[in-house]
C-alpha cells in the first residue's frame, strides 16, 4: 500500500466563510457537510476539512496547491477581483508579485481566517 494524504483539518474563524472561500477561488465544487466540517475536495482526493473554532486564536497553516497555467490565470483573476492581497515570496517581502521559480509561477494569498494560501504551477525544483 501507497502512503497518500487524504485529508487535514483547518480551524477556522466561520467554516462556511473559510470553505466557501476556497471552494470558489480554486473553482473547487461546493463544500460539502460531513459531521461538524465543511469539506472542500481537490480533485487528487485530498480534502481540506473545515470546522469553527471561535475559542482561541486560529493559528495561520500553509497550504500550497499545484495548478495548471490556465487555472492559475482563472485563479489568479478570481484573488484580484476580490481585491487581496497577494506576494510572490512566504516572508511577504515582494507584494504584488509572481513567483517565476522552477520556470513556474507562483503566488501567496490569505484566506479569511488568515491560513496562508499558495498557487504553483510547478512543484518546487522541478523546473529551470
Amino acid at each position: 500500500m501507497t502512503v497518500e494524504l487524504n485529508h487535514t483539518i483547518l480551524h477556522a474563524k466561520d467554516k462556511r466563510q473559510s470553505a466557501a472561500f476556497l471552494s470558489d477561488i480554486l473553482g473547487l465544487a461546493a463544500p460539502e457537510p460531513f459531521g461538524p466540517f465543511l469539506v472542500v475536495k481537490t480533485e487528487n482526493g485530498v480534502s481540506l476539512d473545515f470546522i469553527d473554532d471561535r475559542a482561541g486564536e486560529i493559528i495561520s497553516r500553509h497550504f500550497a496547491f499545484l495548478v495548471g497555467e490556465a487555472e492559475f490565470e482563472e485563479i489568479f483573476g478570481r484573488i484580484k477581483a476580490r481585491g487581496l492581497d497577494t506576494w510572490a515570496d512566504p516572508a511577504r517581502t515582494r507584494a504584488g508579485e509572481i513567483n517565476r521559480r522552477d520556470g513556474g509561477r507562483d503566488v501567496y494569498f490569505r484566506d479569511p481566517s488568515g491560513h496562508f494560501l499558495e498557487i504553483i504551477t510547478r512543484p518546487y525544483g522541478s523546473g529551470e
